[in-house]
């Protein structure tokens, strides 16, 4: 008897045991975020480690593209998405009436304006045609970075930030070529196609270019265009987004975007 009921013990202990692995394994959380290439995944990949030692198994989800993260987003199949600004997110809202909200912001991607033609600001003549994105969002960004330089003028009045191509003091008669999808900017900078690019840096950097070498005219840290991870409203406030944000603004990840990126890059809280 003894024997026996010693031998129940032992499987007692041995599926109590059992259930106590499950019930730690189960406390991993996984968290989906959608992102593009460079260098939001990169800094992602980065930030894998550090989140496993919270409980939290990061999955990248890389997109290459400007519409599918949201869209993803939007219907839960992704916990979150780490590829655009402000701006753009209010806009993506506003066109398909989504509820899509800023977690936190992470980085900002000085926006660049390239050109194989010309090598100063001062040489860009009357007539010097520019290509731009189809990204209405970023119109704006585009025109206040022609102003800074004193090649448009945007109208007294108009928020600078939404402004639009009819929103100018065309003087210098700049010609803005046809939009294109963003990612397709540097291969028609490789073409030059046009005298004036305005390229996003995630893009550029694909393309093997340097913002604060390659760029003529190069956005500065103040932008208010601060790349963000963007969750559906009310996720803000789970415990697994909260980590992933207290991750990104630490200091590891911090100083490796400081490093790898060499100013392309710039970290902000």
């Amino acid at each position: 008897m003894k024997k026996i009921s010693l031998v129940l013990l032992s499987l007692s202990l041995i599926f109590v045991l059992a259930a106590c692995g499950k019930s730690s394994s189960s406390k991993e959380t996984t968290l989906t975020v959608g992102a593009s290439a460079v260098p939001h995944a990169e800094i992602l990949k980065k930030a894998q480690p550090l989140l496993k030692k919270k409980g939290i198994n990061l999955k990248i989800k890389v997109f290459q593209d400007y519409v599918l993260p949201n869209k993803a987003l939007a219907s839960k199949q992704i916990d979150a998405n780490y590829f655009q600004h402000v701006p753009f997110l209010n806009l993506y809202n506003k066109q398909h009436k989504t509820n899509l909200v800023n977690a936190g912001k992470i980085h900002i991607e000085p926006f660049g304006i390239y050109s194989k033609k010309y090598k100063n600001v001062s040489d860009i003549k009357n007539g010097a045609t520019v290509q731009i994105s189809n990204n209405q969002s970023e119109q704006g960004r585009i025109l206040l970075l022609l102003e800074s330089k004193g090649l448009v003028k945007i109208k007294p009045g108009v928020d600078k930030v939404t402004a639009t191509l009819k929103d100018i003091d065309n003087f210098k008669h700049l010609k803005f070529l046809s939009p294109i999808a963003p990612a397709l900017l540097p291969k028609a900078y490789q073409n030059n196609t046009a005298d004036l690019f305005a390229i996003n840096t995630n893009f550029a950097l694909q393309a093997n270019l340097t913002p604060n070498k390659d760029a003529l005219i190069l956005e500065g840290s103040k932008s208010p265009y601060a790349n963000i991870v963007a969750v559906n409203k009310g996720d803000e406030k789970k415990k697994a987004i909260k980590e992933l944000i207290n991750v990104l603004h630490s200091k590891d990840i911090q100083n490796y975007i400081t490093k790898k990126y060499k100013g392309a890059v710039l970290p902000v809280k």
